[in-house]
């Protein structure tokens, strides 16, 4: 018999799923109808807290990124090297990460699992006290699991120990290397609270990368994949390893599960879906894209390589720092490098500053204005029609699931009629 994905499944605590699991993509590119689907088909999907504050006020009326705004708007033309003084207000962030949550939750249906993605990256002004209310919000929300990305998380589930469902939830972790992982179980091993999965991105994964610029290429995912789990084998640590990035047919899932993997993460594949938040104009970008306009590049503030299309918006600008409204990447101190950027650049030329290298990344967050992507998302258009007007057919999460959990090599290009 012909091995595919379909054949295994992934368990987590008691309950059983299909071994695909949505990666998170924010700002609300990861919707909570992706989400919602993938639990009714029986899967795992991600959704993500990245600008929390922008996805409550854009799904459910809020008005938290206007009044931050208003309340900081005697310093939107001051090129101050700091915005230290620029404080997010606790309980509104509570209350945004809660109303996305919940609501999430409360439409659920299936046998399916709702995760959400949390960025250490998004520090927020105040990386501790923002880290905790999230993870709390989420966590009374109900939330089914919280997958820690976009740093070490050394602290992090220290934050959230005497929360009554520390043990409950499922809590995973995304690493990169082995050594990452090492490091994280032995600053957490006095918690006596292991993981419940760790997911190894690799380094045709999409958005930030755990590589350094230079030395991504040298990296390979079903490596590091088997290095991490002969490492949680050695330790005792009996959790699904979960690989990510470029895994883009059912043969590539098939693949590593027969290397002994969990389960797959995938998520470029979702992102011309009906349920993906991204706009039906940057779906047909990706349609469209040639492997030569994937780049990576460092022009994320945080200091993590990103993986992209070549004209994302993101990459030219030469706006203001826009904190005062938004702010989710400020460090402790009110740092941040783009603010260097912009200063930079305003000192050579206060009428018109060229900002080089570096992008306000909470804007064009907002705005979808920041292209990322895995590797292959050039072969998108393989999965799917392109009509006589050059349009390409958009897929569904249900056709995406299909295609990974029965197919091979190729992909299946859904019959959908044309209008």
């Amino acid at each position: 018999m012909n091995d595919k994905l379909d054949n295994y499944r992934i368990k987590l605590k008691d309950t059983e799923y299909l071994p695909i699991m949505i990666g998170g993509m924010g700002m609300d590119i990861s919707t909570s109808k992706l989400a919602l689907e993938a639990a009714q088909i029986g899967g795992i999907a991600h959704i993500s807290d990245a600008l929390i504050n922008a996805v409550s006020d854009k799904l459910h009326g809020t008005s938290f990124t206007k009044d931050r705004k208003e309340k900081y708007k005697e310093y939107i033309t001051k090129n101050l090297p700091l915005k230290d003084h620029i404080q997010f207000n606790l309980d509104e962030l509570y209350q945004a990460s809660y109303n996305v949550v919940q609501a999430t939750m409360d439409a659920k249906k299936g046998q399916g699992g709702v995760f959400i993605n949390m960025m250490e990256k998004l520090t927020m002004a105040d990386p501790k006290g923002t880290m905790q209310v999230r993870l709390k919000a989420a966590m009374d929300a109900g939330i089914d699991g919280i997958t820690m990305s976009a740093g070490l998380h050394l602290g992090t589930m220290g934050l959230i120990q005497d929360h009554p469902r520390f043990r409950d939830v499922n809590l995973g972790l995304i690493v990169s290397s082995k050594r990452a992982l090492e490091l994280f179980v032995k600053k957490t091993a006095r918690l006596n609270r292991p993981l419940d999965y760790v997911v190894v991105e690799g380094p045709l994964a999409g958005g930030h990368l755990g590589f350094k610029i230079d030395t991504w290429q040298d990296f390979d995912l079903a490596t590091i994949t088997q290095e991490v789990i002969e490492y949680t084998r050695s330790i005792g640590l009996n959790i699904p390893v979960i690989p990510a990035g470029g895994i883009f047919t059912g043969a590539d899932a098939t693949k590593m599960m027969q290397l002994g993997a969990g389960a797959v993460q995938v998520a470029t594949r979702f992102t011309v879906t009906e349920e993906c938040g991204f706009p039906t104009s940057t779906q047909q970008r990706y349609f469209r894209s040639l492997e030569e306009e994937v780049v990576v590049n460092l022009v994320s503030p945080t200091g993590y390589p990103m993986r992209m299309l070549n004209d994302s918006p993101c990459i030219s600008t030469n706006m203001r720092p826009n904190c005062e409204q938004l702010g989710f990447i400020l460090g402790s101190k009110g740092e941040c490098s783009y603010i260097d950027a912009y200063n930079a650049a305003v000192a050579i030329n206060p009428e018109k500053p060229e900002v080089k290298g570096k992008t306000c990344l909470c804007t064009f967050m907002k705005s979808y204005g920041t292209w990322t992507c895995g590797h292959m998302v050039y072969r998108l258009k393989e999965t799917t029609n392109e009509l006589a007007d050059g349009i390409y057919q958009q897929l569904t999460a249900k056709d995406v699931f299909h295609d990974y959990l029965n197919g091979g090599e190729t992909h299946i290009k859904p019959a959908l009629p044309t209008l």
